[in-house]
């Protein structure tokens, strides 16, 4: 991904792209031109200075359950010293889908995705919590997903 340390200032015309997108990832980039007042080779450039620069990722999203992903948790983690050396650990575990350092009484909270409640055992208490600095971790098991959506716009 790209630098995020660089803010990137959207007009109009590409934050309407990316909602179309959020809409439906496979929306011809002919269809979005008609929608936004562009051509579609517009189009297509506007959509890959947004992925090249990082605002945006083009991604396949699917339900873990029905993959045979029938364990998900939230780990909140507590560390001593820098948690975001915690953080760049546990995201180097395939389970882990979504890693963020906190201010709160969480330092770095961690969304697992495993197929069964052994794999997430051996997860957390083999492997997060043998990375130096974690000192407790908690975890927060998934008893229903009610809304999992990307489509939230660009305010």
């Amino acid at each position: 991904m790209a630098d995020k340390s660089k803010t990137v200032t959207l007009d109009d015309v590409s934050k309407r792209i990316i909602e179309l997108l959020q809409q439906d990832g496979r929306r011809p980039y002919a269809d979005i031109g008609r929608a936004v007042g562009l051509s579609e080779a517009a189009v297509r450039q506007r959509v890959q200075r947004l992925t090249d620069s990082g605002v945006m990722q083009i991604v396949a999203v699917t339900d873990p359950r029905q993959l045979g992903f029938a364990r998900m948790a939230m780990i909140g983690i507590r560390t001593s010293g820098d948690p975001r050396e915690v953080a760049e650990a546990v995201k180097a575990f395939d389970e882990i889908a979504y890693v963020v350092v906190t201010l709160g009484t969480f330092d770095v909270l961690a969304e697992a995705i495993c197929e069964t409640d052994e794999d997430l055992l051996e997860l957390v208490s083999m492997r997060v919590r043998a990375i130096p600095g974690v000192e407790h971790t908690e975890s927060l098991i998934y008893a229903g997903l009610h809304k999992d959506f990307y489509n939230w716009g660009t305010r």
